[in-house]
């Protein structure tokens, strides 16, 4: 496990053309990580709960597909994924399919769980399977402590009657683990160097797309006849595909991957306050005394570079 919180230096075989630039490089490591990842954090939620809003329109997979196809014709002509894959060695095209398969999954089984769950119930799902990323990169009994603190919250969060939504608990655990792959994989692309792994980020989109092509066509075609809910489609596309993913990846290139696993437990109280002000989902006091905990758990955390 790679836990330095320096990245190493950029990586030809994942370069990007505009991306992989000194401006974005400046910008990325001027600004803390943990900015980064606070962007990310809302924007993991936001944009998911304007999809729920349109589920009803394009259904759920249609939503998938439309904010896969978004983000891999943002990312595109930015980062040109064709080149990446020209250029990158066998391992490393592998390491690209492998994450964009992650990713188109991970995303239809998200919104699968999302049409059936609360947001914040599948949030707390989500972190779940981080737990034992974050025990893997534990230095100390402060890390130890935080992290109790914080699965503490989580457990709270969730609260669940199993036997409810059996379906809707799959899709949500379904998720839950690519998400773990998502954070795994995602801390490998980012070694490269933040602008670098962007560009890999763009080539891994470009394949999730070839995986949701035939899934989600369909359920898609009312959008590309109606164009405010076509622009309402790609406004959750950048919201949840796009800012996300790229903080993300700006946030790995310097952070242990332990230290980003930990703050994902902020994710939950993210959920669970998009989802009061979007969907009007409102917590109980549980819900808000585990909203506590993990803030506190957070907060107590240290990174290991920190000692």
């Amino acid at each position: 496990m790679n836990e330095q919180t320096q990245a190493p230096p950029s990586s030809p075989a994942l370069a990007g053309p505009v991306l992989a630039g000194p401006v974005l490089a400046g910008l990325a490591t001027r600004l803390p990580p943990h900015v980064w990842f606070g962007v990310s954090a809302v924007f993991h939620y936001l944009g998911p709960a304007f999809a729920v809003l349109l589920f009803p329109h394009v259904g759920v997979l249609g939503m998938a597909w439309l904010r896969i196809a978004t983000a891999a014709l943002i990312f595109a002509p930015l980062t040109r994924p064709w080149r990446t894959f020209a250029r990158a060695d066998i391992r490393t095209r592998l390491l690209l399919i492998a994450f964009g398969a992650c990713l188109a999954v991970m995303n239809c089984s998200f919104y699968l769980a999302l049409d059936r769950l609360p947001i914040s119930l599948v949030a707390a799902i989500e972190f779940v399977g981080t737990i034992g990323i974050a025990l893997a990169g534990l230095r100390s009994a402060r890390n130890l402590a935080a992290l109790a603190i914080a699965v503490t919250g989580t457990l709270l969060l969730i609260d669940v009657k199993w036997a409810r939504d059996p379906v809707g608990l799959f899709w949500a655990f379904l998720n839950g683990a690519l998400f773990v792959g998502y954070i795994v994989l995602g801390h490998r692309i980012a070694r490269a160097g933040a602008g670098d792994g962007i560009a890999g980020l763009g080539a891994a989109m470009a394949v999730a797309f070839v995986v949701v092509l035939p899934i989600g066509l369909t359920d898609a075609l009312p959008a590309f006849f109606s164009p405010p809910l076509l622009v309402a489609a790609i406004g959750v596309g950048i919201c949840s595909s796009v800012i996300p993913y790229v903080c993300d990846q700006l946030a790995m290139a310097r952070l242990p991957r332990a230290s980003f696993a930990l703050m994902l437990s902020l994710l939950p109280v993210t959920a669970t306050l998009i989802g009061i002000l979007v969907l009007r989902q409102i917590p109980a006091q549980a819900d808000c005394l585990g909203i506590a905990l993990v803030v506190a758990g957070v907060a107590l955390h240290r990174p290991a570079s920190a000692g």
